[in-house]
């Protein structure tokens, strides 16, 4: 594997914890909270992997620009943006939820998961397909 390759290990990164949250909030659903602690942990791994071979990608490649213009270039830049202001948002937010619920705090763990979860999903879903419109479109 080459640093070529990363934007498209970067995107698998990113749908697979996409997936990994949604089973994760399945199972706690229905009160499986072993297996969804498991998951989630996944899930962390997962997206602490993606961010590690993106700043490993963008150290070395820096930024590639959108070649799209007009109407599809806008779509591109305000889906980039809000994934790029949430993804910085969401590193707190997942650490503080992981803790609460690792520690046993369910109550404030549930009550900032309800925050995360949907956040970090959005980020994971639109990492993908910003992947998707910058190197396949």
């Amino acid at each position: 594997m080459s640093i070529a390759d990363l934007p498209a290990l970067n995107a698998t990164l990113n749908a697979t914890a996409a997936v990994l949250l949604s089973i994760g909030y399945v199972l706690i659903r229905k009160g499986r909270i072993e297996t969804h602690r498991k998951v989630m942990l996944a899930a962390f791994a997962t997206s602490t992997l993606f961010l590690v071979s993106y700043l490993i990608y963008h150290a070395h490649i820096g930024s590639k620009r959108f070649p799209g213009q007009g109407t599809i270039r806008t779509v591109y830049l305000t889906i980039l943006l809000t994934h790029t202001v949430l993804a910085a948002a969401i590193v707190p937010l997942v650490i503080v939820t992981l803790s609460r619920g690792l520690s046993a705090r369910y109550d404030r763990h549930r009550t900032i998961a309800r925050w995360t979860l949907p956040l970090w999903l959005y980020v994971s879903v639109t990492g993908v397909i910003v992947y998707w419109m910058l190197y396949r479109m």
